[in-house]
């Protein structure tokens, strides 16, 4: 038996006999109806009770269970992304095979911020980097650590228990851990480095050009939060839709993506690799997530007949842009090497299309170029380590995700 005050602590074999049950003393709290039930058992129900249903008696109130023959299989076309008419608990048959491929690949893909070694980001930090430099590789960490916690709770709180089927669910709980270990790898940078963990952790709440970000998401997202939206309201469910396309589209399918950039321009240039290379973790991790909700968003319209308002959609991209425009200039208000506020922007609307594509929209920005040409290049390619440096590691599956 478990110590649950201390479950580490060993078992310690009890010297007491135990007394028959007769003769043990109730304890003084005990309730007298307890007691009373404890001491004079209630009469077996008749079989024909039994058959024909299952009732008990808890303190006076009747519980009644469904007759066996109103039990019938689950059927798996009745599985629905939301407003489902089976049973949530049964995994198979599957309605969505892809959605457990995908649970199965990101278990591929795991990984820790434990192993990758941190020591010459120390020394690049303290000794290399230019004070620009350092201002854009803290504040892409400050803006991270509260959005993967942003993600998480959203995942978790708001999109988990609207799903009707598990194998979608199995994955989003993947998903929720993978956000908090995204959270762990922020604070683990942040630690190694040796910033003040409380002042990175609070500019999102003091820095207007981050907190705007924070707030449009928290915003769009809190809506879905209530546990009572009832998504056969044709209104409601048209409002979860808009929330699912902008965290799966624009959350982690564009500012996640094009977020990491800042590090990996100075990546390429010899600096920050470890942080650099932990960012290609999550990059890869957030590609599955992107693509799994872009993909849950279109069999939600295809399977309620519902379609994003192109009003709600033009004001979600134009938003989300000025917010992503405003964080550009204030992370990169002196450009570097390799790197700037437009850079950024452009690589922005590139891959906004590329999402508005996936999901069978109207692209928000036509002929919009890709500045960064290498950025796709970090989901893509393999990690092969030498064994006595670190451990070896590779991403199977995260890359290989086609956007077009």
């Amino acid at each position: 038996m478990l110590n649950w005050d201390d479950p580490l602590a060993p078992i310690q074999p009890s010297t007491e006999t135990q007394q028959p049950a007769a003769e043990r003393e109730l304890p003084p709290q005990a309730n007298p109806l307890e007691a009373q039930s404890a001491a004079e058992p209630t009469p077996a129900a008749p079989a024909s009770t039994a058959l024909s249903g299952i009732e008990a008696e808890v303190h006076g109130q009747p519980l009644h269970a469904p007759a066996p023959a109103d039990l019938k299989p689950v059927n798996p076309d009745d599985k629905r992304v939301v407003n489902g008419l089976t049973d949530i608990n049964q995994l198979a048959p599957f309605k969505y095979p892809w959605a457990w491929e995908y649970f199965l690949n990101a278990n591929r893909n795991h990984w820790t911020p434990l192993d990758i070694n941190m020591n010459q980001d120390v020394h690049d930090y303290h000794h290399k980097l230019t004070l620009e430099e350092r201002h854009v590789y803290e504040n892409v960490l400050a803006y991270l650590t509260t959005s993967d916690i942003l993600a998480m709770r959203n995942i978790g709180l708001a999109v988990m228990e609207k799903m009707s089927a598990p194998e979608l669910q199995i994955y989003q709980a993947r998903q929720v851990y993978e956000e908090s270990l995204h959270t762990w790898t922020y604070q683990h940078c942040i630690e190694s480095i040796g910033l003040d963990q409380s002042e990175i952790y609070n500019r999102y709440r003091v820095v207007p050009e981050i907190n705007g970000k924070i707030q449009l998401a928290n915003r769009r997202l809190n809506s879905i939060l209530r546990p009572d939206i009832d998504l056969n309201d044709r209104d409601e469910l048209h409002n979860f839709l808009m929330a699912y396309i902008f965290f799966a589209g624009v959350f982690e399918g564009c500012w996640f993506y094009n977020g990491f950039s800042p590090i990996f321009a100075l990546q390429r240039r010899g600096l920050m690799k470890g942080t650099a290379e932990q960012l290609q973790y999550i990059m890869r991790d957030e590609v599955l997530h992107a693509s799994f909700g872009i993909r849950v968003a279109k069999q939600i319209m295809l399977e309620e007949d519902i379609q994003p308002d192109p009003k709600a959609l033009k004001e979600m991209w134009e938003e989300c842009e000025a917010a992503e425009a405003t964080y550009a200039g204030y992370i990169l208000r002196d450009p570097i090497l390799g790197y700037s506020k437009e850079d950024h922007i452009s690589q922005y609307r590139f891959i906004a299309n590329r999402r508005a594509r996936n999901l069978g929209l109207e692209e928000p920005y036509p002929g919009a170029d890709p500045t960064l040409a290498w950025l796709d290049e970090q989901a893509n390619l393999r990690k092969e380590k030498n064994f006595f440096e670190t451990r070896v590691t590779e991403y199977q599956t995260g890359g290989a995700l086609k956007w077009d």
